[in-house]
């Protein structure tokens, strides 16, 4: 696929500081331009793009996340950095707050400090 047809992810946040520094040194992303109106990031080839609000509400529903090899591994190493991952009455989910879905896949999710929804997914096996 031609580079300039490659997918970007959007999300917003109130918090650019709080968010440059999670995105950084939470999650790993490296910070590719700051500008007045986003946080630019890359994720591998994946751009994730930060755009900075005045005034912002998180959505209610998960707005970003990884597909990860091992769960387990992910959620230990991110708790170690302070993220705290989300528990849903509606959802059986384990200690480490993973939810195995009918297909099987697992999936957890965390928050980022503007409040958005994320996961991490990792894929039933074949």
């Amino acid at each position: 696929m031609d580079h300039c047809r490659e997918p970007i992810s959007f999300i917003a946040t109130d918090k650019p500081d709080a968010a440059r520094m999670f995105f950084v040194d939470v999650m790993g992303l490296k910070l590719r331009e700051v500008t007045p109106y986003a946080l630019v990031f890359l994720d591998g080839h994946h751009v994730l793009r930060v755009q900075i609000m005045p005034e912002f509400r998180p959505a209610g529903y998960t707005v970003h996340g990884w597909q990860v090899a091992n769960i387990v591994e992910e959620i230990e190493a991110l708790t170690k950095k302070g993220v705290q991952f989300q528990r849903f009455d509606q959802l059986a989910q384990d200690e480490l707050g993973i939810w195995t879905a009918p297909d099987g896949s697992k999936i957890a999710w965390f928050t980022d400090p503007s409040g958005n929804t994320l996961s991490l997914t990792e894929c039933a096996q074949a």
